[in-house]
């Protein structure tokens, strides 16, 4: 695929990683990660494992890099965090990349920076490299505008218990707006926050898939406990997008997604309701701007 540069480049939503959870499994998808291209800024939303070879797949140049921007700190959400920087770094990253998260994303950043300290000074000795410390900028964000140049983006604290600090987000800018809910239980406000945005993508779960993964995993009601009080059924994900008036919604951050006998009908039975257009995220789906 032709590799894209910050510049003239078509306003596009492509999903790196469509799975909800950590786990992953042989031939599966990966956790959460998105590629939002908008008005010339290249925002990488979460970073599961798999976004790096994910953006590359998708045509972009690592050492392009721009914004990122962690909802909350859940590991399939910024697992991958670092060494989606490093590898940019390796590739050629010689300019400033600004890193958008809520409270705990400086500790993050700054062990993994203490975790890989003797490669960066060897390979910034030894192959002439500009230090990576100071190229990756961080901004702890919490609920209402994020300043940034070009597109106008805002946070929506979610209700994701026990994680208090996980934040949905809205990016407009030239007439398009897409919304992305984060991990949340069903959280009404979420639709005035999306209201008439052109793509909501919103988490989902099934109700019998949340029986399949009790079932093999063996966490019994504790994890069954977990998944219902802090994810949106995907009945409750149409039910924000009906109430927003969104255009498309995306279910996104499946639960179950790669466990066999649940397949795209299951999702779209599941929002029958909603009549605007459903799209059942996979990895590397793009959608441009039309």
């Amino acid at each position: 695929m032709t590799e894209t540069s910050g510049q003239g480049q078509q306003d596009r939503l492509v999903i790196l990683g469509s799975k909800g959870g950590p786990a992953i499994r042989p031939g599966g998808p990966n956790p959460t990660s998105s590629l939002l291209e908008m008005a010339g800024r290249r925002c990488v939303i979460d970073c599961g494992l798999g976004v790096t070879r994910g953006l590359v797949e998708a045509g972009v140049s690592l050492k392009d890099l721009d914004l990122i921007f962690i909802t909350h700190l859940h590991s399939d959400h910024v697992l991958e965090l670092g060494p989606l920087l490093h590898t940019a770094w390796t590739t050629g990253l010689d300019r400033p990349v600004t890193l958008y998260g809520p409270r705990g994303i400086s500790e993050y950043w700054y062990g993994f920076l203490t975790s890989l300290g003797y490669d960066i000074d060897l390979r910034i000795d030894d192959e002439g490299r500009p230090d990576l410390r100071p190229l990756v900028r961080l901004a702890e964000y919490a609920e209402g505008p994020i300043p940034i140049e070009g597109l106008d983006v805002a946070a929506l604290r979610v209700d994701h218990p026990p994680v208090t600090e996980c934040f949905a987000l809205k990016f407009e800018a030239g007439g398009w707006s897409v919304v992305f809910s984060a991990d949340t239980a069903h959280f009404p406000p979420l639709a005035g926050f999306a209201a008439e945005c052109d793509i909501l993508v919103h988490e989902a779960m099934l109700a019998h898939g949340v029986d399949r993964i009790v079932e093999i995993t063996g966490n019994g009601e504790r994890l069954r406990q977990h998944l219902i009080n802090s994810h949106t059924l995907a009945p409750d994900a149409a039910r924000i997008a009906l109430a927003a008036n969104t255009k498309h919604l995306v279910l996104n951050h499946l639960i179950p997604a790669d466990l066999p006998g649940f397949e795209e009908a299951d999702w779209l039975e599941a929002v029958r309701g909603y009549p605007g257009q459903v799209t059942v995220a996979k990895d590397g789906l793009e959608i441009r701007r039309t």
